[in-house]
């Protein structure tokens, strides 16, 4: 019997195509980088840019005009490079070299440069007190493998912030997820992709979540899987690592709109003013 292989770009290998439809299953113990290359093409199309993230950062920081900020886990660029046409002058860095090459080839600017970097390493790379704000969205926290690692990234943020400075700061509320024991993320789903979102919550005395993803790309009919760790931070967890890493003054939200914390909710916002 014959089996056809399709090529899939970013993972750069071949895989069987069953009747038209392939499959590519990224194991447990695949890195998260190459994930994250496998979907790079389609990142823009999962999450688009949210106009009420900009706003809300607007709303914090007043007129951006010379505001210097670092984006940590920038992706392809595209909040980024928001905030630089409102007059802001930024880095953005993300660990993952296909979405910094797709920010550099579409958005860097006299105002704006993306480097790839590890998130832990913010300290070797920039001056002390430099950032007006430092952003972190997209859940990028909880991709960190323990909490002695968002210590030292809670830390390192803190140093490289101005006196009065803010860590902009968006994941998952895990308190919600863990109590009510959610297992499912809503779908997203455009005319282009289908993407599906699971957890396999923890057993008692494990400390990650198994965070499983499924992307259809309409137009082949290929499907990318993959599953890999994230650390369910709770609130007062967060809370009492912020404090610890220098941070005086906390709001919590349920999202970008400044909808009241209550617990109840997917979305977890934190702005934490630095001392």
């Amino acid at each position: 019997m014959s089996v056809s292989l399709t090529w899939i770009q970013g993972l750069n290998l071949f895989v069987p195509d069953h009747g038209g439809e392939t499959i590519v299953k990224l194991e447990v113990d695949m890195d998260q980088d190459r994930f994250y290359s496998s979907v790079s093409g389609y990142y823009d199309e999962i999450f688009p840019l949210n106009p009420k993230q900009i706003g809300f950062i607007v709303e914090e920081l007043g007129s951006l005009e010379e505001r210097y900020f670092l984006d940590v886990g920038c992706s392809t660029g595209k909040l980024a490079n928001g905030l630089c046409q409102l007059g802001a002058l930024g880095v953005g860095i993300d660990l993952n070299e296909d979405m910094i090459r797709q920010a550099k080839a579409s958005y860097s600017s006299a105002s704006l440069n993306f480097r790839k970097m590890n998130m832990l390493h913010l300290n070797n790379a920039f001056p002390l007190r430099y950032f007006d704000t430092v952003i972190c969205f997209g859940n990028t926290l909880v991709h960190l493998n323990s909490y002695a690692e968002v210590k030292v990234f809670l830390s390192n943020v803190s140093g490289l912030l101005k006196s009065g400075g803010k860590l902009l700061l968006q994941i998952l509320n895990y308190d919600y997820i863990l109590d009510k024991q959610i297992t499912e993320l809503p779908v997203i789903e455009n005319k282009h992709i289908h993407f599906t979102r699971q957890y396999t919550l923890p057993d008692a005395g494990e400390q990650t979540i198994a965070f499983r993803t499924r992307l259809a790309v309409k137009s082949s009919g290929d499907y990318l899987e993959n599953s890999t760790p994230l650390l369910p931070v709770r609130k007062k967890e967060l809370e009492r690592m912020l404090y610890t890493a220098g941070f005086k003054q906390l709001r919590f939200y349920a999202g970008f709109e400044r909808e009241a914390y209550s617990g109840d909710h997917l979305p977890l916002v934190v702005v934490a003013e630095n001392e």
